[in-house]
């Protein structure tokens, strides 16, 4: 592998206007593909598999077009003293109502005076205004006509708040903190390179991959049922993974020239030693990305499939993009102190990573047990994991669906936002209404639900649809108990009737997704590990390397699931991310972070050993080899860590729940993984087990296949061809390619 890299990048480099044109058509194509797509959805938070997605299916083909229309709920609230039923407050509302009716895509409009949808204290009312279409397709005219008639009603001096999608502001994902993300990984950049050209290549270059793979989403997304979640982790994965790709390849090209290599050859040696790296760890980010695809979790899929996508245009633009704009900048790159000849090179002096690495080879156990004990500690909050979906509770109080919920929780009680569907097949009943109103009545006597609503029957009058109103708060513990229990108890319900029934809604599906991915988890963290181990025992070529590995994998995970649990479960240090509402843990989090860590991980884990494992193999001892590979890899490992923490945390911002979770568990993760495993955990592993750390039984030896990684190969073929260290041959008046 490592010859076919280095004659491609040595190709890409000799051809480097070619691959220029080839890069910007390919962003011109999908620029121009995208112009005709339309706008990505939500994720619905659908999953097949559960019984509230059965329901939902079952109401869709009995209750045609209208299962799936966006409807609003206005909600006023009288001023304190006041009763919404007052002549006054009533003309106010019936006069929004009469408005609201007569707006764009309207199928009706219910007062709360015709509802009775009134709280018992007289302070809080609703009225509901149903729709033709879904909420994707209303019009703007729909949502102005809306919009216009709450406006009037507010500049009566009435409260009026609208819950619901008709007005929600559509979620925020890029804005200023993603902005100054990017500023701090450009500084980064800077300092790692001392060369302005060299930090903002790496940045062109993971921008151009972040846009082709964003066009490409937007072009496909419709066929391929994907969404803004998961197009926001394309951007995250690939803008991180884009820039630390480019990053190592330029880093060894600096190195390469280090060593007296011209540009053109430099370019293809940097491709064939760190090029490969690249394309190990980016293949194990695809794998991985792409195994979410079995866990039965619609939109884990979507967002692993778009991540993957982003990823694999990452390596193809790191292995052909990046040695072509080094062609076109040979020297530039080059900090200014190494492009004096006679200068020795950057990686044969001791610097912070050889004496940190000496460091920890002197006082291995300690720094072995304190970081195994640091991780552990951060990981306790696991233990207390609380597995949910947010709702408009999660959202900012600026937000209008986030002041209705409170003013309905507040005069209705707190139930009254996660209202349960009832699907009643009465098929099967010899007279549907009496078989439906039975059933109604029997749940309605269930302890924990406050209300049922009069059902409501199809065209056919065999299918009916009635919510109970649970006493407890949509994310609560008992509300899922209740639940539960209707289920439990379903066959002495439907007795007697001859028709059966399901539970849904959208607090049962949050509430059935949130039961099913820990199922889906544990098996899929098997394959993870499974996978690491696998991999690391082709490339490495030992035993112990990949079982510390995949320990020091598993510590992360949790330690970043613990730092999660502490800040969006229990409410730590909420305030500085901007969180509006603790409460339960997104379903879908834990099994996306388990893939997307790994991938990061299994990045560290190969750029940082595979320097030490060629130390190893050219001759040195196992512990000089733990020093050589920080020499060479620390300071890059450590920037390209700051630079994922940068991006990620930009994303902390985002108004999407998923989004700021994400952003903010990757920062974590990459934290401890890099800072804490990589950088402390690996080296004193190492140095404990010294010469054993490489040994492989010879029988296995012979049944695994060579990758090359350290480009083995690469260094016979040049063996005697370098000039000497420190020695740089300038490309002035030089043909490079």
């Amino acid at each position: 592998m490592a010859l076919f890299l280095y004659r491609l990048g040595r190709l890409a480099a000799r051809l480097r206007w070619w691959v220029v044109v080839v890069w910007v058509a390919v962003l011109c194509g999908v620029g121009f593909a995208s112009t005709t797509a339309s706008e990505l959805p939500e994720d619905s938070g659908v999953m097949p598999g559960i019984e509230a997605s059965d329901a939902l299916g079952l109401m869709e083909q009995r209750f045609p077009g209208g299962a799936e229309n966006a409807t609003a709920r206005i909600v006023f609230v009288a001023d304190e003293g006041q009763r919404v039923t007052d002549a006054a407050n009533r003309a106010v509302i019936e006069r929004l109502v009469s408005e609201a009716s007569r707006g764009e895509q309207v199928a009706a409009a219910v007062g709360p005076f015709q509802s009775r949808a009134v709280s018992k204290d007289g302070s809080t009312a609703y009225a509901t205004v149903q729709y033709t279409a879904s909420k994707n397709d209303l019009s703007v005219a729909a949502k102005e006509d809306l919009r216009g008639a709450v406006e009037r009603a507010r500049s009566a001096g009435l409260t009026v708040e609208v819950g619901g999608p008709v007005l929600a502001d559509k979620p925020k994902v890029g804005g200023l903190s993603e902005v100054v993300g990017v500023m701090l990984a450009a500084l980064v950049l800077l300092i790692t390179f001392g060369s302005l050209v060299a930090a903002g290549l790496p940045l062109l270059t993971a921008i151009l991959g972040v846009g082709i793979s964003m066009l490409t989403i937007l072009s496909v997304g419709e066929a391929f049922g994907l969404s803004t979640t998961s197009s926001t982790l394309a951007i995250m994965l690939g803008l991180a993974v884009g820039i630390d790709y480019a990053l190592f390849v330029v880093s060894r090209y600096r190195e390469e020239r280090g060593k007296g290599h011209p540009a053109q050859e430099a370019a293809g040696l940097a491709v064939g030693t760190a090029g490969s790296a690249v394309v190990v760890a980016g293949l194990t980010v695809v794998i991985t990305l792409a195994g979410l695809t079995l866990v039965g979790i619609p939109t884990a899929a979507r967002m692993g499939l778009s991540a993957a996508g982003a990823v694999v245009v990452a390596v193809l633009i790191a292995l052909t993009l990046v040695p072509a704009l080094l062609a076109f900048f040979p020297d530039a790159v080059l900090a200014r102190r190494v492009r004096r000849p006679a200068v020795p090179s950057e990686g044969t002096k001791d610097n912070a990573g050889t004496r940190w690495a000496r460091f920890v080879r002197r006082r291995p156990v300690v720094v072995l047990l304190a970081s195994v004990a640091g991780l552990v500690v951060l990981a306790v909050p696991v233990a207390s994991l609380q597995l949910g979906m947010p709702g408009d509770e999660a959202k900012s109080t600026e937000t209008t669906e986030r002041r209705a919920y409170d003013a309905l929780a507040k005069g209705f009680g707190p139930g009254f936002n996660g209202p349960l569907t009832i699907v009643v097949d009465a098929r099967g009943a010899g007279d549907p209404r009496t078989a439906v109103k039975t059933i109604a009545g029997r749940i309605d006597a269930t302890p924990g639900v406050v209300a049922v609503s009069p059902p409501r029957f199809n065209p056919a009058r065999d299918t009916a649809l009635f919510t109970a109103t649970p006493s407890t708060a949509p994310t609560s513990e008992k509300t899922k108990d209740l639940v539960q229990h209707i289920r439990d108890g379903r066959s002495a319900t439907q007795a007697g009737t001859g028709a059966a029934f399901l539970v849904s809604g959208t607090t049962a599906v949050d509430i059935d997704v949130a039961q099913k991915v820990p199922g889906a988890l544990i098996p899929y963290l098997g394959v993870v590990l499974g996978l690491a181990f696998l991999l690391l025992l082709v490339i490495f070529r030992s035993l112990l390397v990949p079982l510390k590995a995949v320990f020091g994998f598993l510590l992360s995970v949790l330690a970043s699931l613990g730092a999660v649990v502490a800040v969006f479960q229990w409410g730590w240090a909420a305030d500085l991310i901007g969180l509006q509402q603790t409460g339960p843990i997104i379903s879908m989090m834990p099994i996306v972070l388990v893939g997307i860590i790994f991938g990061l991980a299994m990045d560290y884990e190969v750029f940082l050993v595979s320097r030490m494992r060629e130390a190893h193999t050219h001759g040195e001892s196992a512990g000089d080899a733990v020093v050589t590979g920080f020499r060479h890899s620390a300071r890059v490992v450590v920037a390209a860590a700051l630079i994922m923490m940068a991006v990620f945390a930009g994303f902390v911002g985002a108004d999407l729940a998923m989004i700021k979770m994400i952003g903010f568990s990757l920062t974590a993760a990459v934290l401890f993984d890099a800072f804490v495993v990589r950088m402390a955990l690996v080296p004193a592993f190492l140095a404990l087990l010294g010469e054993r750390a490489w040994t492989l039984p010879r029988w296995l030896d012979r049944l695994l296949p060579r990758l090359d990684l350290e480009g083995e190969a690469l260094t016979r073929r040049h063996h005697g061809i370098a000039a000497p260290v420190g020695t740089v041959v300038p490309t002035a008046g030089r043909r490079t390619g």
